[in-house]
C-alpha cells in the first residue's frame, strides 16, 4: 500500500533519495541545464512536497509549485530505485494532479531532461495526458529540456 504524506524533507530518508535524485540530475543533464529545486527551494511557501511510503519504506517522493493561481508545476519526481516500475510514479502523480485541481489550477506544467534516460519518466506523464508544450515561467528553449503541460 502507498501512504503518501505531506512533507518528509528533514526525514533522513528523504534526504538521502532526494540527493540521490540531484546527483542523478547533474549526471544527465549539464548543471546549467538542471532545473531542480534543492532543500530550501522544496521548503518554499509555494511548494508543496509529498513523499510516499510503505510502512517504513520510502517509495517515493513529488512536489507541486505554484507558478500563479492557476497553474502549478511538479517538480522533484523521484521514485526509490528498489521501488521503481510499481507504481509509485502513478500515485505520486494522482495525488499531484488532485491537489492542483483542488487548488482551482487549470493547468499543470513540467520541465524534464532530454536523456534517454529521462523517457520513462515522460511516459509516465504521457499516461496521465501530458503533451509537449513550449518553455513556460522563465524556462528558455534548450536541446537538454523538454517541457510538458495538461489542461485540468
Amino acid at each position: 500500500m502507498i501512504d503518501i504524506r505531506e512533507g518528509g524533507l528533514d526525514d533522513p530518508k528523504v534526504v538521502a533519495l532526494l540527493q540521490h535524485h540531484f546527483e542523478s540530475m547533474l549526471a544527465n543533464t549539464p548543471q546549467g541545464s538542471c532545473h531542480f529545486l534543492d532543500l530550501s527551494g522544496l521548503r518554499g511557501p509555494d511548494v508543496t512536497f509529498w513523499s510516499a511510503w510503505d510502512g517504513e519504506d520510502l517509495l517515493g517522493c513529488g512536489a507541486l509549485k505554484q507558478l500563479d493561481p492557476q497553474q502549478g508545476e511538479i517538480k522533484s519526481m523521484r521514485t526509490a530505485a528498489e521501488h521503481l516500475r510499481r507504481g509509485t510514479g502513478a500515485a505520486l502523480v494522482s495525488h499531484i494532479l488532485a491537489a492542483a485541481r483542488a487548488r482551482g489550477y487549470r493547468r499543470i506544467s513540467l520541465e524534464t531532461g532530454s536523456h534517454p534516460s529521462f523517457e520513462p519518466a515522460i511516459a509516465l506523464y504521457r499516461q496521465f495526458g501530458f503533451t509537449d508544450c513550449p518553455p513556460f515561467a522563465g524556462y528558455k528553449e534548450d536541446p537538454h529540456s523538454r517541457f510538458l503541460s495538461r489542461v485540468l
